[in-house]
């Protein structure tokens, strides 16, 4: 049995969804969950320490995924269709795919990671842009209409 809504686009969001989990464990689990994720040293030290800065912008980070998640959940047609679905889900996969191809500048910022974190981070987000990307294709002509079925 065929579904009628996008299964890239709620892959899609389901990693945005989970990555925002891993984030929000950072938050709550603390210093070591930064290591582990590749925050660097400086922040697993602020929030080992208590300091707000860690916190703040991780759970920023957590809200925007789940923003991202939303979107391609609106845009494979589960949920009701949010404003500017299209513009959105175009910035958040050219997100993710510039994170995914623009590490290499990125890196001399971040020295503590290493080359694995480097280039697992940097697959995944390629990868979920991937999503992103073909589902929002697939989805484009329906999303252009008030198609009943996208929102």
């Amino acid at each position: 049995m065929q579904s009628d809504k996008n299964q890239l686009l709620i892959l899609a969001s389901c990693a945005s969804g989970l990555a925002a989990l891993a984030h929000l464990g950072c938050v709550v689990f603390g210093g070591e969950w930064y290591r582990f994720f590749g925050a660097g040293e400086q922040m697993a030290i602020m929030s080992e320490q208590g300091h707000w800065y860690p916190a703040v912008v991780t759970s920023v980070m957590v809200m925007v995924l789940l923003l991202w998640s939303c979107y391609g959940l609106s845009g494979a047609g589960v949920i009701r269709r949010l404003p500017l679905l299209r513009v959105g889900l175009c910035v958040i996969t050219g997100i993710y795919l510039l994170r995914g191809v623009a590490f290499i500048g990125i890196m001399p910022m971040f020295p503590e990671n290493s080359l694995l974190f480097w280039l697992v981070s940097s697959g995944i987000c390629l990868g979920v842009g991937m999503l992103y990307a073909v589902g929002t294709y697939q989805v484009w002509p329906a999303l252009a209409g008030k198609n009943v079925g996208y929102g």
